[in-house]
């Protein structure tokens, strides 16, 4: 396996463990400025990221799906890593310290404007993906060496207009409550 598959799968792990460590300090230890150096450690994970891959690529490695991954990885992470970090707060919250609410599950057009809000920052994670593997693209200026970036934004793209399809749809056949179903 590639190296760079490894610190995909490192910095996967990180951004957990600085997540999961910021709340315990955070709630548990009622360490509140240190729980946020933590929290504030996850971009510090990207940087790695960024850095290796792109190091691995100037020293003339041919781009894999593995480097393409990695633009992925950093572009979900700028999207949706707040909103990650917030879910999990609000859960451990609840499901661990007992101090927070209940999470809401939403239904109907709350749940439908929420998703579509999900969509929206899937958008922006794929233009930041997408643009991280264009500028490499453009750097490389050798399509047989980037030709997997290619294939797996072409896949992305994909993704990207299914997961419309069903924004869309929940506007269209709304998220019903249990007790709405019969």
């Amino acid at each position: 396996m590639n190296w760079i598959v490894w610190i995909i799968i490192g910095c996967e792990i990180g951004f957990w463990v600085f997540v999961i460590l910021g709340l315990f300090t955070r709630y548990v230890f009622n360490k509140k400025n240190l729980g946020l150096f933590f929290l504030a450690m996850t971009p510090i994970i990207d940087l790695v990221l960024l850095t290796a891959t792109a190091l691995d690529l100037y020293n003339g490695a041919t781009a894999t799906i593995a480097h393409a991954l990695a633009a992925i990885y950093i572009g979900i992470s700028v999207g949706f890593g707040k909103i990650m970090i917030n879910w999990a707060d609000e859960r451990f919250q609840y499901y661990v310290t007992k101090t927070g609410a209940k999470p809401v599950k939403l239904y109907g057009l709350a749940y439908a404007k929420n998703y579509f809000k999900g969509w929206t920052r899937h958008l922006i994670s794929y233009v930041i993906g997408a643009s991280l593997i264009g500028l490499v693209y453009l750097i490389i200026k050798d399509s047989d060496r980037t030709a997997a970036f290619m294939q797996v934004l072409s896949g992305w793209t994909l993704v990207l207009a299914i997961d419309f399809i069903i924004s869309i749809s929940y506007f269209i056949f709304p998220r019903k409550q249990k007790s709405e179903l019969f």
